[in-house]
Order: C-alpha cells, then structure tokens, then sequence
C-alpha cells in the first residue's frame, strides 16, 4: 500500500505556471503507474495525466495537451505536474493516484491540492 501527499497547489494569474508534486510513502512509487485528476466545483473528476512505471511514457488529456507536463523522479519517491499558460478553466482540486499496471483502475489517492487561476 502506498500514500500519496500533494502539494504545490495555490492562487496564480491566467498565463502563470504551477508545479505540483505527489510524496510517496510507505511503498515505492516505481510500483506503479500514477496519474493527475481534477474536479472542479460542480464537475466530475477528470484525468490530466499520467506515467508509466519507468516514466518513459506519459498521456495526457487533451485540455492539458501543449501546457502540463507530468514526470516521476523514483528515487525520490515523488511524481510531479508542471502546469503552464494556465487558464482560468483550469481551476480544481487536484489529486495524484497511484494504479498497479495489471489494473484498470487507480487504487490509492492522495487528499488532492487547491489550483485558483484567476483571470
């Protein structure tokens, strides 16, 4: 079992940049592919992005296309989402999960970080 702690989120104009990062604990994060999700008040949870174990290759939705960019540092146990040219419609609690590779579905999730862009 792993747990997963965002953070990074905040308060950043329209065209600003935020990274945010997802710690890993009690099990490696290389065991797993992990991904990004927001929801924004009122919506679903929608996926942003995500890794595969090694981090050789990522997906990414397309409303994230050209402006985030997720990447994974193993040994420091740590997954990462550098957002750009962020957008009002951007704003979300952001949350980082982790999935086995065999699975479907992601089975753990940190307890998500605020991103406001204001325009």
């Amino acid at each position: 079992q792993v747990q997963l702690v965002e953070s990074g989120g905040g308060l950043v104009q329209a065209g600003g940049a935020l990274r945010l990062s997802c710690a890993a604990s009690g099990r490696t994060v290389g065991s797993y592919v992990m991904g990004w999700f927001r929801q924004a008040p009122g919506k679903e949870r929608e996926f942003v992005a995500s890794i595969t174990r090694s981090g050789r290759d990522t997906y990414s939705a397309d409303s994230g296309k050209g402006r985030f960019t997720i990447s994974r540092d193993n040994a420091k146990n740590t997954v990462y989402l550098q957002m750009n040219s962020l957008k009002p419609e951007d704003t979300a609690v952001y949350y980082c999960a982790a999935r086995y590779v065999t699975a479907v579905n992601y089975a753990y999730w940190g307890q998500g970080t605020q991103v406001t862009v204001s325009s």
